[in-house]
């Protein structure tokens, strides 16, 4: 299991969770997993988000690898000029 750590805007989406744990091995699996577990971050999810791996920014590729012990942060992405 992989613990995501969700940042303030996205946690209101998860039923108040800070964290939650998720079977995955890659970005997109993990994304599958967090709306399946709390299918009310499809939305932000879709509207685009940023993820974090081990420290690392992932710009878009869904097929990049998390390990059980991966620290990984899901934020919401930055609109603005």
């Amino acid at each position: 299991m992989v613990e995501v750590n969700l940042w303030s805007g996205l946690r209101a989406l998860a039923d108040g969770n800070d964290k939650v744990e998720v079977e995955a091995k890659t970005v997109g699996e993990v994304l599958e997993g967090l709306v399946k577990a709390h299918p009310g971050l499809q939305e932000a999810i879709d509207a685009g988000v940023s993820v974090a791996v081990d420290g690392r920014v992932i710009a878009s590729s869904l097929t990049e690898p998390v390990q059980p012990d991966s620290e990984v942060f899901l934020m919401q992405r930055l609109k603005g000029g």
